[in-house]
């Protein structure tokens, strides 16, 4: 663990002018269940937007295959246009199947393809950072990504992208990525009791690139932990707002996009930016990190 940073601050995106509020925001729960289809209440999927915004939240994360379209569409809706400041991080590299599948969309037309769709269901002209997403779920696949890397630069030279990330790849994947062009973040899974990514956030860390844990909570299978319960009702919050505490806390690269379709959650999950863990408390956490690799080595 690191020292100490302000959970509240700022993180500036390397190379670029972005600074972002190190607590963002993550659109995929604004689809319908599985991510898929419209949601219940269309009307509270764009109040949730625009009380993060309107609370100081500048980094939102969606992708055109969320749905398919639909989060973007719900993004346009609720805060086209765009209010200065605010960063919106896309992915290209997947699409879903009729049968509600994912399946990998990383040919050089696919990534051309996806990258126009974003443009035109957020209703922008250049998208500000997009994310190459490369593996599965949870774990990077290993393979060379030049291909729709190169596809996704020469895009942005054509001014459609501004910046450009990685998703769900290897350290070894980001080297190759690096020697095409300028990453200046990566989204991979990681939270307190999965820390397979442990030496990786350090690595980017001392290079500045911002790392973006998806599923922040334990995603489709919410984080379950009795030091997770010990610690919320010794501070008397939720166990998730523990969660993203300990991960603001974790390292200063770190930022973080939990998502709601729920008001109330939404600011259960701001309020996590201001909470301060004592380092007994942190020690206690980082336990159920250990424990999980313990468990996977068996």
């Amino acid at each position: 663990m690191t020292k100490q940073q302000s959970l509240d601050g700022s993180f500036t995106l390397r190379g670029t002018d972005m600074t972002v509020r190190r607590m963002g925001y993550g659109a995929m729960q604004l689809a319908g269940p599985q991510v898929w289809g419209p949601p219940r209440d269309v009307d509270e999927a764009v109040a949730v937007l625009r009380e993060a915004v309107a609370a100081g939240v500048n980094h939102i994360d969606t992708s055109d295959f969320y749905g398919p379209h639909v989060t973007n569409q719900i993004i346009k809706r609720a805060l086209h246009p765009y209010p200065k400041g605010l960063v919106i991080v896309t992915k290209v590299g997947a699409r879903r199947g009729e049968d509600k599948s994912w399946i990998h969309a990383r040919s050089r037309q696919e990534v051309i393809d996806g990258v126009h769709d974003n443009l035109r269901n957020l209703g922008l002209e250049r998208l500000d950072v997009v994310n190459l997403r490369v593996g599965g779920f949870t774990e990077p696949e290993e393979g060379s990504i030049e291909e729709p890397l190169t596809a996704l630069a020469e895009l942005q030279e054509q001014g459609l992208v501004q910046h450009i990330g990685l998703s769900t790849v290897s350290s070894q994947q980001l080297e190759q990525g690096q020697k095409i062009t300028e990453i200046v973040c990566v989204q991979n899974f990681y939270n307190v009791a999965n820390r397979k990514d442990d030496a990786f956030v350090e690595d980017l860390a001392e290079q500045g690139i911002a790392y973006v844990p998806y599923f922040p909570l334990g995603g489709f299978t919410p984080l379950q932990s009795t030091k997770l319960d010990e610690a919320a009702a010794e501070l008397k919050v939720t166990p998730m707002q523990v969660a993203l505490a300990w991960l603001l806390q974790r390292s200063p690269n770190i930022l973080l996009i939990p998502g709601t379709s729920s008001l109330g959650h939404l600011r259960e999950n701001l309020n996590a930016a201001t909470l301060q863990l004592p380092a007994e408390m942190v020690a206690e956490l980082d336990a159920i990190g250990g424990a999980a690799k313990q468990r996977a080595a068996q």
